[in-house]
């Protein structure tokens, strides 16, 4: 003979008191690292409740099952509670302090200091500064300190500092990344969009330089583009000197002309998943130099040309190496959502919130 019952068991807390020392700190690799310490946790009340078929019997018997259950809770809930907190400090140590692009650039974003607690938040200060793989020497220039402002609407906000960006640019540079080459077929490919056809830009060309070799532009940035922020404004000046040749068959390189050149551009912004994607688009170009007469319409016409040229061949190429990105930090299973960007003066501000996204979940849900 045997019989089952059915029936729900509640286990009900009261008089929790709970007290620990939370020590947010910087290692040796520039990771943020948290420790509980002093941890105490007491539970000062245990009440069993059965319910169900036979419950008058079984809460006969609860009151003797509190108490052990009561001193084995508090015996084991601060073990508990720290292996949590030793999985949170994995979470968060595990946030990649360096991360390379392509061959040549490395981008540090290493915690300068332990993290700065207030009533309402918690401040990271990161370092964020670009360097050719191999060489780690800091640029010229040091940052200038700024201030996010006091919001509370998002999770999260990172600011951006001009120093980030000019520190790109100035890397950038060095490893000759804005120096461009484009050949006739290449001129030709970019050149489609443009209403005028690209017949009508090398007829152009062919009148003010008579030439019957393929064609070859040569875009050099002559020195760090110039980064500017100022509210609601991300504008890069980029001086430059551009040089048209040919190659007869074969022989070597022939140049037709070269000038000097500044051009001004307007940077969009947008964050995509976890990086921050940057657009450019020509605002001014003007040709430059000890020999340009900006009164010459031969210098006038072939500035049109190559603005023409910068607009429907350079700029398409620059901007497909920016959509890699710059990546956002954020901890290890932690999404970044809703997230917004805004130019204020000598900085970027991204505000976002957060979403956590175990493992498990998306192995499950194929997230």
């Amino acid at each position: 003979m045997s019989s089952r019952a059915e029936g729900r068991a509640a286990l009900f807390l009261a008089e929790i008191f709970f007290s620990g020392l939370i020590n947010l700190s910087r290692s040796d690799t520039g990771h943020p690292t948290m420790k509980l310490e002093d941890c105490y946790v007491r539970v000062g009340h245990a009440h069993i409740s059965f319910s169900g078929e036979f419950s008058v019997l079984y809460n006969s018997f609860a009151e003797p099952m509190e108490k052990p259950i009561l001193k084995n809770l508090n015996k084991k809930l601060c073990p508990i509670i720290m292996d949590r907190f030793e999985d949170i400090n994995a979470n968060i140590s595990s946030l990649e302090v360096v991360t390379k692009f392509g061959e040549d650039i490395l981008l540090d974003y290493s915690l300068l200091e332990p993290p700065e607690i207030t009533q309402s938040s918690i401040d990271l200060n990161l370092k964020g500064t670009f360097y050719q793989v191999g060489n780690l020497t800091d640029p010229p220039f040091q940052p200038v300190p700024f201030t996010l402002p006091d919001r509370g609407d998002s999770m999260l906000y990172i600011g951006i500092s001009e120093y980030f960006l000019r520190s790109a640019s100035f890397t950038y540079f060095l490893t000759g990344a804005f120096n461009i080459t484009l050949t006739t077929k290449e001129l030709s490919k970019h050149l489609i969009q443009n209403p005028q056809g690209i017949g009508s830009l090398f007829s152009q060309i062919a009148e003010l330089y008579i030439m019957s070799q393929p064609l070859m532009m040569r875009v050099l940035t002559t020195e760090p583009p110039v980064v500017s922020l100022e509210p609601n404004n991300f504008t890069l000046n980029i001086p430059g000197s551009v040089v048209m040749l040919t190659k007869p068959k074969n022989a070597t390189e022939e140049a037709i002309v070269s000038m000097d050149f500044v051009a001004s551009t307007s940077v969009g912004l947008a964050i995509l998943g976890q990086k921050l994607i940057c657009s450019l688009s020509l605002n001014r170009f003007r040709l430059s130099g000890p020999e340009s007469n900006r009164s010459s319409i031969e210098v006038l016409r072939f500035e049109n040309i190559l603005s023409s040229i910068l607009h429907f061949g350079v700029f398409p190429l620059a901007n497909a190496r920016l959509q890699q990105g710059f990546p956002l930090p954020n901890p290890h299973q932690i999404s970044l959502v809703k997230s917004d960007i805004e130019v204020h003066k000598g900085f970027l501000l991204v505000s976002t919130d957060l979403r956590y996204d175990p493992l498990w979940k998306k192995q499950h849900f194929g997230g």
